[in-house]
């Protein structure tokens, strides 16, 4: 029975029955959020799901730690807690020595040798831990991540769920944990695990499928369900889905998603890819090329790290390029550790001012400042993109919070040629992301202030001034139906976002430069 599978059929990664994301998978960052998101907001909903149900009907709370399950599914959800206390006690651990130790040393290292705290370091930390000041005193801790993954790491909670899909309306995937649904298979695997790859390449070439339902031992109750999953005739793959032309053909997939073609190239920035649903016309995975030569990820929040849509692409991506991290820091995990855990083979680092050679280009590391509350995260970059002698800047949601920078950047660089940056200038604040590897409770107005957000107008415009870009598009807005449950964003035609933005669509062609804010798709020749 070789069979290829429907293109309706969607993927979610779990962890914990939980929404996979890039901090669920390094082990530290995974004990945070275990133990300060996740078991907390399960205590809540246990308590209070009528409050949760209000509150997800509330526009001003949404993304908020609100369970959106309409106040239903509360034993399950009981079940689960308790469950997870039981399955994740060496996490939990992880989590309750680590936390006790930092406050420790936050107390007594006041300038003194820092030499004595290491015999007071937790049995699960020893070894994989540099304790060390910054020049004003403060002490902290440089984490050896390969330590923590090879004592720490665990992928026997993760797997992936199988159902079909009919709209783009998801709850909010921070905030909801995924519970056992009828219509749904679910496959208790680790994310790097091969039958993943086998899986979404037979929506192009078929597979054995009553072979691969029986190597996972599926009930027999879903064993109809999953056969539903496939058709004895391929979907029919978009006949432009590859390029041959002699220029660049740029494509707008949605939020950050951009894909660049040449004839003998093809280059995908932070995939975040729809499924074929009822309502506005979109691409999906059937207009993806066969080969994805480079995927480029320009930082490793949620929604330009989708695991969703990476792990259905790997099986034809070549190489997948992440930045670098601040090595060791427990709030920049390595997205390289990341990706190779869950099955990424040629991952590569790229870092400021550093090139990657193409057949006729090159790809260049641009820094990225801002939109992410002033913590010392290097884990992001900007992408200068250099094809058939065109530049492509992609600059996703880099907040340009000190101007000279670009001075220095296109006197280094030279002009562009086409700009593409976010603009979601009033973003979440810190403790939205950030809370669990905060030692105490931020002071509610410096919370408020240190925000995740890109450029307003004013700070876009100097860009566009300063490339000498003939094309600036807002791209990362985060308004394609499709990403609900990803950013849980409402937007107005008073939101701040859509009114700079506007404005600075209306600066650019004022001066003669081609201009749009991007909103589901569009595709143009450079």
């Amino acid at each position: 029975m070789k069979m290829y599978l429907k293109d309706n059929v969607k993927m979610e990664p779990l962890i914990w029955q939980w929404y996979a994301w890039t901090h669920t998978i390094s082990p530290l960052n995974a004990a945070c959020n275990l133990v300060e998101r996740y078991i907390k907001i399960m205590e809540s909903y246990v308590k209070f799901p009528k409050i949760h149900m209000q509150a997800v009907q509330n526009p001003n709370l949404m993304g908020g730690p609100f369970i959106d399950l309409e106040g239903g599914h509360v034993e399950e959800i009981k079940n689960l807690l308790l469950r997870t206390k039981e399955d994740c006690k060496d996490l939990i651990q992880l989590h309750t020595v680590f936390k006790a130790f930092e406050k420790m040393l936050h107390r007594e290292a006041t300038g003194n040798t820092l030499e004595t705290f290491y015999a007071k370091l937790p049995d699960e930390l020893k070894g994989m831990v540099e304790l060390v000041y910054d020049t004003s005193n403060h002490p902290s801790m440089r984490f050896i991540e390969e330590f923590l993954y090879k004592k720490h790491y665990k992928d026997t909670q993760q797997g992936i769920s199988l159902s079909f899909i009919h709209e783009d309306y998801r709850p909010f995937i921070m905030s909801t944990p995924r519970v056992k649904i009828e219509d749904e298979v679910y496959f208790n695997i680790p994310f790097s695990h091969e039958a993943i790859d086998q899986l979404f390449r037979s929506r192009q070439e078929p597979m054995d499928v009553m072979q691969f339902m029986n190597s996972f031992d599926i009930p027999k109750n879903k064993q109809n369900l999953f056969l539903s999953f496939f058709d004895e005739s391929p979907s029919v793959p978009a006949v432009d889905r590859n390029y041959f032309g002699e220029d660049v053909r740029a494509r707008f997939l949605g939020h950050a998603c951009i894909l660049l073609q040449t004839k003998g190239l093809s280059i995908l920035t932070d995939p975040v890819i729809s499924y074929p649903v009822k309502g506005e016309p979109r691409y999906t995975y059937k207009d993806l090329p066969d080969v994805i030569d480079y995927v480029l990820l320009t930082h490793s929040h949620q929604d330009h790290v989708l695991f969703e849509t990476l792990l259905q692409l790997r099986y034809k991506i070549k190489n997948i390029v992440v930045p670098k991290n601040r090595k060791g820091a427990l709030e920049d995990p390595s997205l390289k550790l990341i990706l190779q855990n869950i099955g990424f083979k040629n991952v590569i680092e790229l870092e400021e001012f550093e090139s990657i050679e193409m057949n006729g280009g090159k790809i260049v590391g641009f820094p990225f400042f801002g939109e992410h509350s002033d913590l010392n995260i290097q884990s992001k970059i900007a992408h200068c993109v250099i094809l058939n002698n065109k530049k492509f800047l992609l600059a996703a949601d880099s907040n340009n919070i000190d101007p000279f920078l670009y001075d220095h950047v296109f006197d280094y660089f030279g002009k562009i040629d086409v700009l593409f940056l976010g603009m979601e200038c009033d973003g979440a604040p810190l403790s939205w992301l950030y809370a669990p590897y905060m030692p105490a409770a931020l002071n509610k107005a410096h919370d408020d202030e240190r925000k995740l957000s890109g450029s307003n107008f004013e700070k876009a415009w100097s860009i566009v001034e300063k490339s000498g870009c003939k094309e600036a598009y807002v791209y990362a807005m985060g308004m394609e139906p499709w990403l609900h449950y990803i950013m849980a964003l409402q937007y107005t035609p008073e939101s701040i976002q859509i009114t700079e933005s506007a404005k600075f669509v209306a600066a650019c062609k004022a001066k003669g430069i081609t201009s749009e804010r991007l909103f589901m798709r569009k595709e143009w020749v450079v």
